[in-house]
């Protein structure tokens, strides 16, 4: 029996999108200049929502640890993607890619493609559901995102 639990078709061009967006996504993440944006701090915990102070203090001792981790989740879609800096990184926009993913590789893109959502949704100011716009073009690769994601919810939901 295979350890792939999921397999996604995807358009080449549309992983060449994913793969821009969540290779900005990375580098987002891993900006040493990012404490004072309101998108990165979206991925980190409240934790004392009552305590400003204790919640900057958790952030701090944690805040490497936890946004590292997402940096390595995005380049585990960049390897899968196989546009992880290697020389095939060109891709065709008009094949299909069908790529299997072990457990681990899926949990690993639900992760990325939700924390790309919620930078997204600070960047287009999305607080509640009432923000949100369908018909406003500026939502649309927002919505992508939430489509692909769905996608792996149920996937993994299944098995």
């Amino acid at each position: 029996m295979s350890d792939k639990i999921v397999v996604l078709e995807i358009s080449g061009l549309e992983a060449l999108h994913l793969a821009g967006i969540v290779g900005q996504f990375r580098d987002v993440v891993t900006d040493t200049q990012r404490s004072d944006d309101p998108a990165v701090a979206r991925l980190l915990p409240d934790a004392y929502p009552d305590d400003e102070e204790a919640t900057r203090e958790f952030r701090r001792l944690t805040g490497d640890d936890l946004l590292g981790r997402r940096a390595a989740d995005a380049e585990v879609i960049l390897r899968t993607l196989g546009m992880d800096g290697g020389a095939h990184d060109h891709g065709d926009p008009d094949a299909t890619l069908t790529i299997a993913l072990g457990e681990d590789e899926a949990l690993s893109w639900m992760r990325t493609l939700s924390a790309v959502r919620l930078v997204m949704a600070t960047r287009l100011g999305i607080h509640s559901e009432d923000d949100h716009q369908p018909d406003d073009p500026r939502f649309g690769i927002y919505d992508w995102i939430g489509y692909r994601l769905d996608g792996f919810v149920t996937a993994l939901d299944r098995r």
